[in-house]
């Protein structure tokens, strides 16, 4: 499964209401770094589709989203679980160390 669009409409249902964790990508299209990430955040929701949903939040088309989470800078990425956000990291960085930052907020591959 490949990352989902989230918009401010369906943020509930999409990431609040999801049934497993969703990292939750805010960005933009003229920011470099929210694309130098995006490559890894594919690979990562094929990779854990079973444990983890992607999904990204373009905060130009949906602004009242990261607003209401404090988002100051991008990309920033949140992990959501049980309708509530459990981590975060600002900035770009490589897929080994999204996928580090997962499994230590407990998101890891099933066995």
């Amino acid at each position: 499964m490949s990352t989902v669009q989230v918009t401010d409409e369906s943020f509930e249902a999409d990431v609040l209401k999801a049934d497993k964790p969703v990292l939750v990508d805010f960005w933009a299209e003229w920011c470099g770094p929210c694309k130098q990430i995006a490559p890894a955040l594919e690979q990562i929701s094929e990779e854990l589709a079973d444990v983890v949903t992607v999904a990204k939040v373009n905060i130009e088309d949906s602004p009242t989203t990261p607003s209401r989470y404090g988002v100051r800078g991008i990309p920033t990425m949140m992990l959501f679980r049980n309708g509530q956000m459990a981590s975060m990291k600002v900035g770009a960085m490589p897929k080994q160390k999204i996928l580090e930052w997962l499994s230590e907020a407990g998101v890891q591959p099933a066995a």
